[in-house]
């Protein structure tokens, strides 16, 4: 049986370093197969996991030897980190490895949304030739708004703020005389949405933030602003930013995350035909860069505490 079992995709030069060491059951296609993952599982010291493997009670019952589980990423909303504890299992996310590639992709969606112009090319290549519909707005001179302060965030404002963006953000848990504020002015929720151009979110998924931009908060953004969600699905609730982006109350949105992920043909069909919608597959945080930096960040993490060495 393995020492360690992953679940989903990494880099491989990543599993082929963890292999020198120890046991390793590299198959991408567990995440899908629940009776396979847990027969996996029943002896190994050692799981790798990204966001869609469940790792719960019917899991951690099974999985008797688990000493240590690597998030190939920084979500745990998918993990019982409680119970986890309470068995004495680590969970080791790689915490900033994935922080640059977020930060561009945030950056890149609010350029997309706010410029509209590059959703043209099949209209283009047919003959159209829809300059005035397409006429969008610049991003300098205008403000971005922050829901979250941490990492990402930070990385996020550095590079908006150099393309000429006021930036502004919201963090109630992070103290008033940190030094993150020193470039960007800390506000109330009411606040940023109210004068926000460019609005991302940057926060966990917790009780308190399930829901957060309803109707009521989404109606309260500026008309011509955008949204931008690479946090966690439910945060944002679909159906109210549907109905804005239709009737207009909304200039544009990029969602990388949903409440259901995979998403399916029958959730899927609500953001059908929707004007200025940017959808992607959870993949913000993924590029061959960050890719290489998580692996390697969670394969240190895993073999180091399996080794009994500090990570």
């Amino acid at each position: 049986m393995p020492d360690v079992v992953i679940t989903e995709f990494m880099d491989e030069a990543a599993v082929l370093w963890l292999a020198e060491e120890f046991d390793v059951q590299y198959d991408p296609a567990l995440v899908d197969d629940r009776h396979a993952l847990l027969d996996s599982v029943s002896d190994a010291r050692g799981l790798i996991v990204r966001n869609r493997t469940v790792v719960d009670a019917e899991l951690l019952e099974v999985a008797t030897s688990l000493e240590v589980i690597g998030r190939l990423g920084v979500g745990l909303d998918n993990i019982d980190c409680e119970l986890c504890e309470h068995r004495g299992i680590t969970v080791a996310p790689a915490t900033g490895a994935n922080a640059d590639s977020v930060a561009e992709y945030v950056v890149a969606a609010i350029l997309l949304l706010t410029r509209r112009a590059f959703s043209s090319s099949d209209l283009v290549a047919r003959g159209a030739w829809p300059r005035t519909d397409l006429v969008g707005h610049e991003i300098a001179g205008h403000t971005a708004g922050l829901v979250g302060f941490g990492e990402i965030a930070r990385k996020a404002a550095a590079r908006l703020s150099a393309l000429g963006m006021k930036v502004i953000a919201h963090d109630p848990f992070l103290s008033t005389d940190d030094d993150a504020w020193n470039d960007v002015r800390s506000v109330d929720m009411a606040t940023l949405v109210g004068e926000s151009d460019a609005i991302s979110i940057h926060i966990p998924l917790t009780d308190a933030t399930e829901g957060l931009f309803g109707a009521e908060l989404i109606g309260s953004m500026r008309p011509a602003s955008v949204l931008v969600n690479t946090s966690r699905g439910g945060i944002v609730d679909e159906r109210a930013l549907v109905a804005a982006l239709r009737e207009g109350r909304l200039m544009g949105a990029a969602m990388d995350v949903f409440t259901v992920e995979p998403v399916d043909t029958s959730f899927g069909s609500r953001f059908l035909d929707v004007p200025n919608l940017i959808l992607t597959p959870h993949i913000a945080g993924v590029t061959v860069e960050s890719n290489v930096r998580v692996s390697q960040m969670t394969v240190r993490n895993v073999r180091n505490i399996l080794a009994g060495r500090d990570r």
